[in-house]
Order: C-alpha cells, then sequence, then structure tokens
C-alpha cells in the first residue's frame, strides 16, 4: 500500500460518473483543491488539502463500500503526493465544457445550490484573489452559472486553485471553477443578477433578461420570508436547484412541485406514540413546524413541515410504513397550516430541526425506512457494547460498526428489520449517552 498522501487514486470510474459526483464521495472529510479525471483509464486523481483530510476519508472508505451511480469505486492513496496545476489542465473536459487554457474570465457553476446567489455575494467570494471587474451571473442546464472576470489572468489562476470544490455555505452552494474562453464580458446592467464594478453609473435593469447575450434570466429563482431568509424548495420555482441537493436528479416518484406543507398521519399506536416521536421521524425529511395529535381521534395526526416540497418527500418515503405494530397512512392534509394553541406542539425554533444546516447533505440521506441506523455526535469513549445496550430493546441487533470521521465517533447499528430500526430511530433520536445527545437517521447501506 502507498504511503500515506493528499492525494487520492479511484479507481473504477465509468463514463456515468461526474467530478462533481467524486467531489461529494470526499467532501465531508475535507476541501479538494484539485481533481484529474483519467478518462482513457476510468480512473481520477483527487487532492485533499492536507493529509489528514485524506487518511480521514480513506478510513472511513474502508469499512464502508464506495459506491458513485449504483457503481463500486475503490480508493487508495495514490503514489503521487501533489498534482501539479500542469497534471490538471493536461486532461481535456468532457460535454462541452469551456476551454481549461488559463483565462482571466472564470466560469462558475454553483452546486446544492440553496441559498440565493447575487453578484454582491460572488464579489466577496472572489475578490480576496484579485481585483474583479465584472461578474454576470445567469441560468443554463448545468444550473446556476456566472462569469468573473478578473484584471489580470494571474489572478483568475489563483482564485481557481483556491476556491475549486469549495462551499460558499456550510454544506451547499458548492464551486465548480473553470477557465472561459471569452476574452470580455458585456454588461449592460448593474444589479443583483450583473455588475460591471469599472462602470458604476450604469442603469439597473427594469424588467427582464440577462446582461450577457445568449444566456438565460437567472432572476426570480427564491422567494423571501419576512426577515429577508431564503425559503427552501417550493418557493424557488426552479427545478434544477432543488434537484441540485440530489446530485442532479430528484428521486423516483418525487415531483418537487407539491405547495401543501401540512401532512396528516393515520393509523398510528396511540398508547406508545406522542409529538416529540412523530418529530424524530418526520425531520428526517424536512424542519418541522407543528405537530398535532388529534384527541377526538387518537390515531391521527398532522404534522406542519417547513415547505411543500418536504412534506412531499415525507409522504413519499413513509406511507405505507410500520410503526409500534401499524401501517401508518400518511397523505397531505386539507388544512394549509397548523394553529398555534395549547394541544400543539411548537418545534420551529427547535435546534434538533435537522435542516438548520447542512441542507444538502440531508436531502441526499432521504429515503424510506431501513433496516440500518447511522448514529452521530456520540461520546468519544462510547463502545460498540454500549450502543448495543442503549437500543437492545427495541429489537435485535445484527450487527454495529464504530468508525471514526474527522475525528468525531459515529456508528452503524443493523437491526432485524425496518420496523425495529424506525422504532430505535423515533425513540432514541436526541436522546443522550455520557452528556453528548445523539442524532440517528437511516442509512441506505445494506450490510456493515
Amino acid at each position: 500500500m502507498a504511503e500515506p498522501s493528499k492525494v487520492i487514486h479511484i479507481r473504477n470510474v465509468g463514463h456515468e460518473i461526474s467530478e462533481n459526483d467524486l467531489l461529494q464521495l470526499v467532501q465531508p472529510f475535507g476541501v479538494v483543491t484539485k481533481l484529474v479525471m483519467l478518462r482513457a483509464k476510468n480512473q481520477a486523481l483527487l487532492q485533499m488539502h492536507d493529509v489528514g483530510s485524506a487518511v480521514n476519508a480513506l478510513q472511513y472508505y474502508s469499512n464502508v463500500q464506495p459506491s458513485v451511480r449504483g457503481r463500486n469505486v475503490y480508493i487508495q492513496f495514490s503514489s503521487h503526493q501533489e498534482l501539479t496545476t500542469m497534471d490538471q489542465n493536461s486532461q481535456p473536459r468532457k460535454n462541452g465544457d469551456q476551454d481549461s487554457q488559463p483565462n482571466r474570465i472564470l466560469l462558475v457553476t454553483i452546486h446544492h445550490l440553496l441559498y440565493p446567489i447575487t453578484v454582491e455575494v460572488l464579489h466577496q467570494v472572489f475578490s480576496p484573489h484579485g481585483i474583479v471587474e465584472k461578474i454576470v451571473t445567469f441560468q443554463k442546464s448545468a444550473g446556476f452559472q456566472a462569469l468573473v472576470q478578473y484584471q489580470s489572468r494571474q489572478s483568475a489562476v489563483v482564485a481557481r486553485n483556491a476556491l475549486q470544490g469549495r462551499n460558499i455555505y456550510d454544506g451547499c452552494c458548492q464551486l465548480d471553477i473553470q477557465f472561459s474562453n471569452l476574452t470580455e464580458l458585456q454588461v449592460n446592467y448593474n444589479n443583483e443578477r450583473s455588475r460591471d464594478f469599472t462602470n458604476p453609473s450604469l442603469p439597473s435593469e427594469q424588467k427582464g433578461r440577462s446582461s450577457q447575450p445568449g444566456y438565460g434570466d437567472a432572476s426570480g429563482m427564491y422567494a423571501l420570508q419576512p426577515g429577508g431568509r431564503a425559503v427552501a424548495f417550493p418557493q424557488m420555482g426552479n427545478p434544477a436547484a432543488i434537484a441540485a441537493a440530489f446530485g442532479g436528479g430528484l428521486p423516483p416518484g418525487i415531483t418537487g412541485t407539491n405547495d401543501r406543507c401540512t401532512i396528516l398521519v393515520s393509523n398510528l399506536n396511540p398508547d406508545k406514540i406522542d409529538e416529540d416521536k412523530l418529530f424524530n421521524l418526520f425531520s428526517i425529511y424536512g424542519n418541522i413546524i407543528r405537530v398535532k395529535l388529534l384527541r377526538n381521534k387518537p390515531d391521527h395526526a398532522l404534522i406542519q413541515m417547513g415547505d411543500g416540497f418536504q412534506a412531499e418527500l415525507a409522504v413519499h418515503f413513509l406511507k405505507g410504513a410500520m410503526l409500534f405494530g401499524k401501517r401508518m397512512e400518511v397523505n397531505y392534509s386539507k388544512h394549509v397550516n397548523i394553529t398555534a394553541g395549547p394541544d400543539t406542539h411548537e418545534y420551529s425554533g427547535s435546534s434538533l430541526n435537522r435542516f438548520n444546516r447542512n441542507a444538502a447533505k440531508n436531502y441526499r440521506y432521504c429515503c424510506s425506512p431501513t433496516k440500518m441506523v447511522h448514529l452521530s455526535t456520540l461520546p468519544q469513549e462510547i463502545t460498540e457494547e454500549e450502543i448495543a445496550t442503549h437500543l437492545e430493546e427495541h429489537g435485535t441487533i445484527v450487527n454495529t460498526k464504530l468508525f471514526e470521521v474527522n475525528g468525531k465517533k459515529q456508528a452503524l447499528v443493523l437491526f432485524e428489520n425496518e420496523e425495529q430500526a424506525t422504532e430505535a430511530l423515533v425513540c432514541k433520536h436526541a436522546t443522550t449517552i455520557d452528556r453528548s445527545i445523539i442524532r440517528i437517521s437511516f442509512s441506505q447501506l445494506q450490510t456493515i
């Protein structure tokens, strides 16, 4: 085995696997600084920011088989200690990408777009690396993109090397940066979508069109709640932005167009269910606003999700799931929302809502209940025996596996069936072990 290196060698990289797929594979372990696709050999070389990040990635994947788009890939340390810029730029780009020769204009594609990106945001990101003259943003089939023109080519090279693969916000808005083949940007308006910083006297656009010829309008992507907070999904009116959270395409059966936020859950076990247990389960698919058990129908409950897309995920993945010996019915409610009252539990300000941070990561983990659960935020000194003892009252544990990511203990626990795993999740998510509040979600892995 090669000695540890910040360069990772990935084999069995099929033609269907993109650069962004590989970035997602290692992103939880640190910043990726360079990526070379060796298409002729079905391989890739990927350079992490430091050796420690690469070591953490390989330690994790020594216990978990990495799979990308249904294909197993194989990861090891590369014999290279560093990738040179020449190595990276010598690789031809595919699918009509721009010329990779250094140029003062950068083409920036933003993946996992969960928050609004304006000219001002991009200027804050790119200006530390040189004088930015012009920025134009637009929407294309590849997603939300921008052209950033520097005063010099050297500044553009420095910016690309420093920012490629990094996130603007924690867990989302990932930068994929190429050199454009344009020689000069034409900017007609100074507004949130385009800006000529060398000509502040340009007018602001009143209606409608991108100032860069040939590119679509990027406006109208987001709605803002009072106070200026970006609303997550259906309010965007942009299916591409919704799909970005799932790596480019929605799960089968998900439309991304539902606008009903409140869910009616029936056929619950009234002797064992309560509002917190419903919160623990439904919060896997989005933030929870309120939960109300119907006193005149003890096996019914209303759950108000953060938005219609999150509600659609919950309905799709939980309809027919078994919980406490009952097969749940999960449908959209006729009620637009749940009115606050003494019989209603409020969760809108709960720190346990899973989508307050790392939303892109959490959306990718949405799935139907599985036999395997994933535990995080565990105490450093915990053992597999202690984990099993904490969960075993909810079913037969087939196997457990402790591992470490970025110095933090996590675990996988395999139950005999999905119902047992679901019960363990709803009862033990957000419980405490040695003063640590553990978090539990379903794992899509089949075996440990």
